[in-house]
């Protein structure tokens, strides 16, 4: 009950900002579009928990819905800001229009905060309402509806948008909205720039302002003039290191890019710049252009705080296993992987992915979470033997070897990148880097730091196969992911689409089972563990739905609902063993309605997020033959890693008699692994005449 009313609170003050919606002259369509689906959120939240949860039961049955409500208070928190800040600026409102004309947050940040947590708190509501009440035949009538609803044949973009797209805030109307809404604001600002200097204006423009509003007004990417710049209000703080520099300009700190010397090199990062928009990318938000003294002035849309590696070092200390709670670890991993899906979307290739190209801007009051943006991209091509090239931010890391950030195929067969590895820098390889930086915020270390191996030798090693290891107790679910990304073979690396729909649904999986940040603090050691590999989940999707697999377009946040719901589907499919064929589908729902999550000690009325503790033991110790087994080639690599993959050999049995047969997989939430291994088949053979019976 707290969560919704702190929920209830946070739209109320949203649309009390929004009463004064006359006087938006910022982004108005972009705030109204984000209190509009603040408030269809609550009341999709709200409806659901009035139709499955019941009052009497608030204290107990309703806890597990308590942490996806407060990750969507916080997404409501966010978007509260966004509004105040496009309505009521501060310092120079010039500035301020400056820095969030240009700006994507509303859709690609916020927006999509909301419909990810939305998903989220859904699924909670969905799980506590299959333990709530007491009568078996309401139980049984509820399970029925949850087994229609997360149906295979449900696995249809259009269906879903059909079936559920209000519930989930993607109904064709707010999906147009999302797509127009930058779009109208920016006509809009140029309307209301018209009027500002027509003869009917109530304040005639300076002539400064004049510029200001041509720049505002102005598509971006234009050039203009560097006077603009310089006369207004315009000073360097401090060099931020390589071409960046903090400026003051009108009242308001900018990070800025200074290039000198009007050559090619320069005007194509310039243009690279000034082509990307996304809350996750670097990019410039207007340029400037000095003819004469042949400068380049870029300034960027967002002054970052500091690099990723830099950060990854202050806030480690002795006391932590890794620098940060592992939730705030996934959220940066997905930041990283959205903007580099934007970047590839755009035919951008990085090259040059490894912490210090990698920016954060903490956020003090909100658990450790931090704003991510990738940067680097620009550069000019050209990789030294000695090193990588120039940084965003001018900082190596703090580490000699920067080999270690370069996949395999970049360096030369002796371990070297040279200048001619910049057109082997792929998407893939740029997935490669990613792993390594994974590597670091899951561990606080730097990969290869514990090697006796350096320079040379450690390159040499890297292209033989060498990986560094995890150790222990690292989450297996997000080390396989990284060991799938750092293959040795580029063909089995995964996309960064598909990256982040595993790491979206990773989070999910840490906001529904807070036990997993406990477990990593060390105060307990049989916190629920995933029942299914994810990165199966998405082979399978990757299959049933080829848009998927084609890529090639720029994600769309609306997209983000339906994929959460897929991931779902697929997962309550493999946890209760429940291999439908299409023909049988509609004659067996009645059936398995009843079957699939029915058993008589109570654990069988609890989706299987509740049963993760009861299946953790027997199951997670089954799955990781599948996760690490698809990467043979890598395992062969890592000299370290057969050790890591020993006991698979005893485990494929297990994994292998648990999938045959279906109501093996029912039996899941009760059985332990011994019993798995010799009762198997005749717990199925016990069951069957029970469901008959029933």
């Amino acid at each position: 009950m707290e969560q919704l009313r702190q929920l209830g609170e946070a739209v109320g003050s949203i649309n009390a900002l929004m009463a004064f919606e006359a006087d938006l002259r910022i982004n108005p369509r972009q705030c109204r579009l984000l209190a509009d689906a603040c408030a269809r959120a609550l009341a999709a939240v709200t409806g659901q928990v009035r139709a499955q949860l019941r009052f009497d039961e608030r204290g107990a049955k309703w806890r597990a819905i308590e942490a996806p409500l407060r990750e969507l208070h916080r997404a409501f928190r966010d978007a509260e800001t966004y509004v105040r800040q496009c309505l009521d600026p501060r310092g120079s409102w010039w500035a301020r229009a400056a820095a969030m004309a240009h700006g994507t947050e509303c859709v690609e940040q916020h927006l999509h905060n909301v419909l990810w947590c939305v998903a989220v708190a859904l699924e909670a509501i969905d799980a506590a309402g299959e333990i709530a009440g007491s009568d078996p035949d309401e139980l049984a009538r509820g399970r029925l509806v949850l087994a229609r609803k997360y149906d295979r044949d449900m696995l249809d973009p259009k269906l879903f948008e059909h079936a559920f797209g209000k519930l989930y805030l993607v109904s064709q109307e707010l999906v147009a909205r999302m797509d127009m809404a930058w779009k109208e604001d920016r006509w809009v600002m140029s309307q209301m720039f018209d009027e500002m200097k027509g003869p009917a204006a109530s304040k005639p423009l300076s002539k400064n302002e004049h510029r200001l509003a041509e720049l505002l007004a102005a598509a971006m990417g234009k050039l203009h003039p560097a006077s603009v710049l310089l006369g207004s209000d315009y000073s360097v703080r401090r060099r931020l290191g390589g071409r960046l520099k903090e400026v003051h300009w009108m009242g308001e700190s900018f990070a800025m890019k200074h290039f000198i010397g009007d050559t090619d090199a320069a005007g194509a990062e310039v243009a690279l710049l000034c082509s990307v928009a996304h809350p996750n990318v670097a990019h410039a938000a207007y340029c400037f252009h000095d003819e004469e003294k042949k400068e380049y002035f870029v300034v960027m849309d967002q002054l970052m705080a500091k690099d990723l590696g830099s950060y990854v070092k202050e806030v480690s200390c002795p006391r932590r296993r890794i620098p940060f709670p592992l939730v705030v670890a996934v959220d940066i991993m997905l930041q990283i992987a959205r903007g580099m899906e934007y970047l590839h979307a755009k035919r951008i290739n990085h090259g040059e992915l490894n912490p210090s190209n990698v920016l954060v801007k903490p956020r003090q009051p909100d658990g450790g979470y931090v704003h991510v943006k990738v940067a680097g991209y620009g550069q000019p091509a050209g990789i030294t033997a000695g090193g990588a090239k120039a940084s965003a931010n001018g900082n190596a890391n703090g580490n000699d070897n920067s080999c270690i950030w370069y996949a395999p195929e970049v360096l030369r067969s002796d371990g070297v990148a040279d200048a001619a590895a910049a057109g082997r820098c792929t998407e893939k390889a740029d997935v490669y880097s990613f792993a390594m930086i994974c590597f670091e915020l899951l561990t606080g270390k730097v990969p290869f730091e514990d090697n006796h191996l350096q320079g040379d030798k450690t390159s040499k090693n890297i292209c033989a196969g060498e990986r560094p290891l995890f150790p222990f107790q690292a989450p297996k679910y997000l080390t396989a992911l990284t060991k799938r990304c750092w293959h040795a073979d580029p063909a089995q690396r995964p996309a960064f689409a598909s990256i982040c729909r595993v790491l979206r649904y990773v989070k999910r999986f840490l906001i529904l089972n807070p036990e997993q940040q406990q477990q990593q603090q060390g105060q307990t050691d049989d916190a629920p563990k995933p029942a299914v590999d994810y990165l199966d989940i998405e082979a399978q999707l990757l299959k049933k739905l080829p848009a998927w697999q084609r890529g090639g377009e720029a994600p769309r946040v609306a997209d983000v609902p339906f994929q959460m719901f897929a991931y779902r589907v697929m997962e309550r499919e493999k946890a209760a063993g429940a291999v439908h064929v299409a023909k049988d589908r509609a004659s067996d729902s009645g059936s398995d309605g009843n079957s699939l999550y029915g058993d008589e000690n109570g654990f069988g009325a609890m989706s299987p997020e509740h049963t993760f503790s009861a299946v953790s033991n027997g199951t997670l110790r089954s799955r990781p033959a599948s996760s690490d087994g698809r990467l043979p080639t890598a395992k062969k690599a890592d000299g370290k890693a057969p050790r890591q993959a020993g006991p698979q050999p005893k485990v494929k049995p297990v994994n292998t008699a648990a999938r045959t047969p279906q109501s093996a997989r029912r039996a899941l939430g009760v059985k332990p692994d011994d019993h798995l291994q010799t009762n198997g088949a005749p717990t199925a053979r016990r069951r069957t005449p029970e469901m008959a019976s029933e």
